[in-house]
């Protein structure tokens, strides 16, 4: 293969490169969303078909398996009491089963602790944890953090074993905030009390949102009498009525602002609550956010544009490279093929020799060889012979 062919293909690689490059300045480069159930034991089925319904509407518009962290403390869909074996449903009617065949739960049964859950949100974890278990943000990532259980004023309950509190809440946050962990952060939270949750945050970019107010309990929606027990949580059922009607897919343009107006007494039989103070722009702003910029899936590539230009002088150092290459391998080839045709030119004028057969040899005495050979192979045979004899033992 010719030099000069060679380096056509970095010369239309360069030559590309040095197409003006756009820079795509995108706010945020991936959505996460971490999806915590507290509650232990049959009776508590409906926490956990509340986490198994965001987890299905967040994977129904885009976002991964390696992008969700499941936390769920019993496997309800195994229980013995469970009249339908493998199954998960948050309606009577039972057309969706929640648990289905592809589901990937990250942290399960006694994994589902409070420390578990703090270092999962700080990343404070040893080598030896998975991928899988990690929450591997930056701050480009917008980060859907849902919670339910049973909790009271300032705390939430895990496992009726142990308690996170609102306090411990806000600087698990705030560590996050500082080890730039995260762009945005949506904390939605179900549980009696809810709003208290969230009334000590205080790192910016949060928006918040909770089932009941301080002293009110947060009630189910709706039992199943063949499962035996309630199947989900009001305020979880209307937020999750809201995603299925309206945000269909990542198109939709129906806000977080949309989201919140959809919450009334009447529905979820407690006053759901909001606070906007510590996302920047206020109201205004965290109201215009789209839902699909927490529930949806997102890959956008930001480019630094400050090192475009750095990019371009190398680029145009090497395609200048690249050309003077090409030209000394033109020159070589002329020259190749200038000596190529002189040796052929004097190979023509040479004056070609007749090369003479090989002229078989005889020898007219070949009678005489022959004889002399019968002798000499007649006198070993006797000397053989004789030898044999004086070797053989006498009686």
């Amino acid at each position: 293969m010719k030099l000069s062919s060679v380096l056509h293909l970095p010369a239309l690689l360069a030559a590309s490169l040095l197409a003006p490059i756009q820079p795509v300045l995108a706010e945020h480069t991936s959505n996460w969303a971490v999806l915590v159930g507290t509650s232990r034991f049959w009776f508590n089925y409906r926490h956990l078909a509340n986490v198994l319904s965001m987890y299905r509407t967040v994977k129904r518009l885009g976002i991964p398996d390696s992008q969700i962290i499941l936390m769920l403390p019993d496997d309800m869909a195994c229980n013995p009491r469970n009249a339908f074996p493998g199954t998960v449903y948050s309606n009577a009617d039972r057309a969706v089963d929640l648990y289905g065949d592809n589901i990937e739960v990250d942290y399960r049964g006694y994994e589902v602790t409070v420390e578990n859950f703090i270092r999962l949100l700080t990343d404070r974890v040893g080598d030896e944890m998975p991928r899988s278990k990690r929450l591997l943000t930056d701050d480009r990532s917008n980060i859907f953090v849902y919670m339910t259980g049973h909790g009271g004023n300032e705390f939430l309950k895990f496992q009726d074993a142990e308690e996170i509190g609102a306090f411990d809440l806000a600087d698990a946050f705030e560590q996050m905030w500082e080890k730039r962990r995260y762009h945005e952060i949506l904390f939605m939270i179900d549980t009696c009390q809810a709003n208290t949750m969230y009334s000590k945050l205080y790192s910016p970019n949060i928006i918040a949102t909770g089932s009941s107010e301080l002293d009110q309990s947060s009630y189910s929606h709706h039992a199943d009498n063949d499962v035996g027990v309630a199947v989900i949580d009001r305020y979880t059922y209307y937020n999750l009525e809201f995603l299925e009607s309206e945000v269909k897919d990542l198109s939709s343009k129906k806000t977080v602002g949309d989201l919140f107006d959809s919450y009334n007494y009447e529905k979820i039989h407690s006053n759901a609550g909001v606070r906007y103070d510590l996302f920047r722009g206020g109201a205004e702003a965290a109201r215009s956010r789209l839902l699909t910029d927490f529930f949806g899936n997102i890959q956008n590539v930001e480019v630094d544009g400050n090192r475009n230009a750095t990019i371009d002088e190398d680029i145009l150092a090497l395609s200048r490279t690249i050309a003077k290459l090409r030209e000394m391998a033109e020159q070589e080839e002329a020259a190749a093929s200038k000596s190529n045709t002189t040796e052929s030119n004097k190979a023509e004028s040479r004056p070609s020799k007749r090369v003479q057969m090989a002229k078989p040899l005889t020898d007219d005495n070949w009678y005489t060889k022959k004889l002399v050979g019968a002798t000499a192979l007649a006198s070993c045979a006797a000397l053989w012979a004789l030898g044999s004899y004086l070797e053989t033992p006498k009686n």
